[in-house]
């Protein structure tokens, strides 16, 4: 069953979280997933949202999703996001 990895990011330090960015494509690569979406002005249509960059990333199943975000190599850079902004992620299984 399919998996998504949704973030809500608020960034603090843009240059830090360049350096994020700057590794992400080649780690991401290396796993089965697919960046759906990223957004900093979604249309909100109730409520409020804080943040300032949502991600969508779909993963063929919460396994593969668990094995890219555990990685060594993600948390590796992972460490330059969690130091340049303050995040709420989640794990969401799809309908098929």
């Amino acid at each position: 069953m399919s998996c998504y990895f949704v973030a809500q990011i608020t960034i603090h330090d843009p240059d830090l979280y360049e350096r994020y960015l700057d590794s992400f494509d080649e780690v991401f690569d290396r796993y089965s997933g697919t960046v759906v979406a990223v957004d900093d002005a979604p249309v909100i249509l109730e409520g409020g949202w804080p943040c300032t960059r949502t991600v969508l990333i779909r993963f063929r199943d919460k396994d593969e999703a668990q094995r890219w975000y555990r990685s060594e190599e993600y948390q590796k850079i992972a460490r330059y996001r969690h130091g340049a902004a303050d995040a709420n992620i989640v794990l969401i299984e799809g309908r098929n």
